[in-house]
């Protein structure tokens, strides 16, 4: 059954581009419900005849503004139900300057009859607009939902697969909180009591049509100064999280955080993508203006460092995370730096035994230097495989860092300094007798050769 609840839905989407001084024309679909709930008591009244004088009104302003064409597409006017017939959807009055007068009458002659199609309205409404440049808009005036297993928030995507931008404007009566709240894919809800609504939204058309919609995003230190750029940052559709936008964070030559041009007709999340990344939610531009995004991004710099010997290079991974997470934010290579946001991390370098440091600061604009100590060389022998492990040894107590491999005879390994024992048996020894411990000490850049026999 409908929800009691007459919406008015302003959806735009940009066809073409234009530039600032010169104004396209704009083009305005009015998509009006005829269905049979429209008979329905309203205060005092039907929703058909406060449909009737809502539109009456909103016309008036509607006519202010220059260089626009009107045409109106009506649905549920053409055969009762039941049954129920979810192909009655019809362009009545197609595109021309001058006629919203005709559209008016149109509109109060109406009588309801059927169902309610609203997504199929608004898709086959695409093919009702010229190909010629413009900016097109949709009005959808309804007293309800969708009927016939369609959906808004579906037809709002493909219109975008088609390249156009669906934007509306919901303005409802009756809806309570949650009612509202199913429209969240769809924008941003308005009820109908509003005191100069329809003022606001003719607002809205002619700033859309004659200015372009501007944004600038400033990552903040910790300052508050926009000095933080060059990171990867994304835009996404808050509602259907749709990737709209991808850019890397430029300062422009005079030395400030560029300007993009961007669509105003949705809300945005954005990701920038530091390390960790920030997320701002719930962005709303002002259409037709210059806009500020401010995100807090305050980094500086991580170096991990470990010197050479005789002119090779010791290969390790460093993972990086959160203070007191669990979670991977970064594997980052020794002898490299890299930006992370202003906090604590904890380290752990993928050495044979693993070099961890917990708490480390980073600090805005500043470069913290991690020195790890290089390895020293150790060549295990034996005159046949056998099972066996590396523990690190440290006031009395073992610590496991290293299996043996049972399959071979011998390996070579880089360690860590510091004190070790391995105990090893031959796999064809099948006494525990049989085992061999080895104490021994690892330098850097030194070299320790073991015998397990």
């Amino acid at each position: 059954m409908k929800k009691t609840a007459l919406l008015l839905l302003l959806a735009s989407f940009a066809i073409a581009s234009f530039a600032q001084k010169q104004r396209p024309v704009t083009r305005i679909l009015i998509v009006f419900d005829a269905s049979n709930s429209m008979y329905e008591k309203y205060q005092g009244t039907t929703r058909i005849e406060t449909a009737k004088k809502m539109f009456a009104q909103f016309s008036d302003s509607l006519a202010l503004i220059k260089n626009a064409e009107f045409a109106l597409r009506i649905y549920g006017h053409q055969k009762p139900v039941p049954p129920q017939d979810c192909s009655d959807t019809k362009l009545e009055i197609p595109f021309q300057k001058n006629n919203l007068p005709n559209i008016k009458e149109r509109i109060k002659n109406l009588s309801p009859r059927g169902t309610t199609p609203i997504a199929r309205s608004l898709i086959e409404s695409a093919e009702d607009f010229p190909n010629s440049p413009g900016v097109n808009m949709i009005i959808l005036i309804t007293d309800g939902i969708e009927e016939c297993g369609g959906n808004v928030c579906d037809a709002a995507k493909i219109l975008r697969e088609k390249g156009i931008q669906f934007r509306p404007f919901v303005i409802g009566i009756a809806l309570n909180a949650s009612e509202a709240k199913t429209f969240d894919c769809v924008g941003p809800y308005y009820d109908i009591s509003t005191p100069g609504i329809f003022t606001e939204i003719v607002d809205v058309i002619i700033t859309q049509t004659l200015y372009v919609t501007t944004a600038q995003v400033n990552l903040l230190d910790l300052g508050g100064k926009p000095t933080e750029t060059n990171v990867n940052m994304s835009f996404y559709d808050r509602n259907s999280n749709e990737l709209l936008y991808n850019y890397v964070h430029t300062m422009n030559g005079l030395g400030n955080p560029d300007t993009v041009k961007i669509d105003p007709s949705r809300h945005y999340k954005l990701v920038v993508h530091t390390i960790p990344e920030v997320e701002k939610d719930s962005i709303i531009l002002y259409p037709g203006r210059h806009n500020i995004i401010a995100v807090d991004a305050p980094q500086g710099k991580l170096q991990f460092k470990m010197g050479a010997f005789r002119g090779t290079q010791y290969q390790a991974n460093c993972i990086v995370r959160k203070a007191g997470s669990g979670k991977t934010l970064n594997v980052q290579e020794v002898n490299s730096t890299e930006k992370y946001l202003v906090g604590s991390y904890d380290i752990e370098v993928l050495t044979l035994p693993r070099y961890k440091l917990n708490d480390v600061q980073i600090s805005q604009a500043s470069t913290k230097t991690i020195e790890i100590p290089r390895p020293g060389n150790l060549q295990l022998n034996s005159k046949e495989p056998g099972y066996g492990s590396i523990f690190v040894e440290e006031k009395g107590k073992l610590t496991w860092i290293y299996d043996l491999n049972d399959a071979n005879p011998g390996e070579f390994l880089q360690l860590l300094p510091g004190n070790y024992k391995i105990l090893f048996r031959p796999k064809k020894k099948k006494e525990t007798i049989y085992t061999i411990e080895r104490q021994f000490k690892i330098d850097s850049d030194g070299s320790i050769t073991i015998n397990l026999y």
